[in-house]
């Protein structure tokens, strides 16, 4: 066994998700095409609710960041997925390894903030609707995303700190698509007992915290919305909530499933699987259930889009 504050492995090697070269072909378009289709629609809602300044209110000023961290997210591990295939490598260093695990762990965390954030907004928004102004001013909400963003970076800085500290000394295949903080545990000849204790502790309370203020913010929305006299009204809010809450529920419980429980039990390909799912399919699905069923964000698509056909002309 080596040193505990070194490696003696340089490099990784990403399996990837297929060995098969069909197969590999046809993930390499369908992950382009997520990849493009998540950058596109995000960075188009960045772009309308920066330019409109009807939007410019907190409910938009959080989809914006989402849309932000989730553009991010998706550009953290799809664009080494597609360069590996186009160059016939598999390797990533050591060190971008570990960045890339930085990266996961960071905008996890802010994804998972960012929700919370959301669901207080519309608790307020639907709960007190005569003091929305007043309570949802704009250095609260700034101060909620920077919050987010401080506690999201020392959180992935304590476990990519955690992961540095350990040894590989044989094996270096990783069965994944990109650093994955539990095929590296596996691949790790260290005692991996504190990760493991830190992911379950301080790990779960970062991610459950958040969770548990989603549906108490929702809960209470369910009260109010039920006392709301028209059918329409208390339709069109539950269509909203319910929304919400299915990315929620998506989102959570892949990385419930893969991160909070023992190494041991997990299963390469089970893993993967959720793994795409928060890492890719989740952020690309943003600008359908945010702003799609959205008037006012449409309409600020429209008027964006229109006015750089003009320009052209």
């Amino acid at each position: 066994m080596g040193s505990p504050n070194q490696s003696s492995i340089s490099e990784f090697l990403l399996l990837g998700l297929s060995r098969q070269p069909q197969q590999q072909q046809l993930l390499f378009l369908l992950f382009l095409t997520m990849y493009l289709a998540t950058v596109l629609g995000n960075l188009l809602i960045v772009l309308a609710i920066g330019t409109d300044s009807r939007l410019h209110t907190p409910m938009y000023f959080f989809l914006s960041n989402l849309s932000f961290v989730d553009i991010c997210f998706s550009s953290t591990t799809v664009p080494k997925v597609l360069a590996n295939h186009m160059l016939g490598s598999q390797a990533i260093s050591f060190s971008g390894c570990l960045t890339q695990l930085y990266f996961i762990f960071e905008l996890t965390d802010m994804d998972n903030f960012l929700l919370a954030v959301m669901a207080y907004d519309r608790f307020v928004a639907i709960c007190y609707p005569l003091h929305y102004t007043t309570k949802m001013t704009h250095q609260l909400c700034v101060l909620l995303v920077a919050g987010s963003w401080v506690v999201a970076n020392l959180n992935a800085l304590l476990h990519t700190l955690l992961m540095a500290r350990l040894s590989f000394c044989a094996d270096n295949v990783i069965p994944h698509f990109f650093c994955d903080v539990t095929p590296l545990l596996r691949l790790s000849c260290s005692d991996t007992h504190l990760n493991e204790v830190m992911i379950l502790t301080e790990g779960a309370l970062i991610m459950i915290t958040p969770f548990v203020c989603i549906l108490a913010s929702y809960l209470r929305i369910t009260c109010a919305v039920l006392r709301v006299p028209s059918p329409s009204g208390r339709w069109k809010a539950f269509s909203t909530c319910g929304s919400h809450l299915a990315v929620v529920s998506l989102f959570y419980g892949t990385i419930i499933a893969v991160y909070f429980n023992p190494v041991s039990s997990h299963s390469t390909e089970k893993d993967t699987a959720a793994t795409v799912l928060y890492t890719v399919v989740t952020p690309m699905l943003n600008p359908c259930i945010y702003s799609l069923r959205n008037r006012d964000l449409k309409a600020a698509l429209r008027k964006m889009v229109s006015r750089n056909i003009a320009s052209y002309q």
